[in-house]
């Protein structure tokens, strides 16, 4: 077994998409978002740099998995954690009907949200 996430909340006549990601050498992804149903995914190739709203940044390398409970949880961070390598990931997304896929945070929002984000490292 590679992952095991429980519980799950699926929107009822959820739809679901298979998506294949490449990012290039110290790509930092896409920018803070979230998902109207849970993601699940799986890193082929490189590392990710994986956070979500109320959970410490993490590096997910290859032949490890990740995922997303959707709905209202910020996903901060899904970029490339390396900086001199390719890396590549597959997740699979539920979206409720009548939702985007992936729908942006503003910064506003950010703001708004700041004490739900877990710690940042010290750089």
């Amino acid at each position: 077994m590679l992952q095991d996430a429980a519980p799950i909340t699926v929107p009822e006549g959820a739809s679901a998409m298979t998506i294949h990601v490449e990012w290039e050498p110290g790509d930092p992804g896409t920018p803070p978002h979230r998902h109207s149903g849970p993601a699940f995914g799986y890193v082929v190739e490189g590392a990710v740099r994986f956070e979500l709203e109320g959970e410490p940044e993490r590096v997910v390398e290859a032949g490890g998995t990740f995922w997303e409970p959707g709905g209202d949880v910020i996903h901060y961070q899904d970029g490339n954690a390396l900086p001199d390598a390719r890396t590549r990931f597959v997740v699979t997304m539920m979206c409720a009907p009548g939702k985007p896929m992936l729908e942006l945070v503003d910064e506003k929002e950010l703001a708004e949200r700041a004490h739900l984000r877990a710690p940042r490292p010290i750089d």
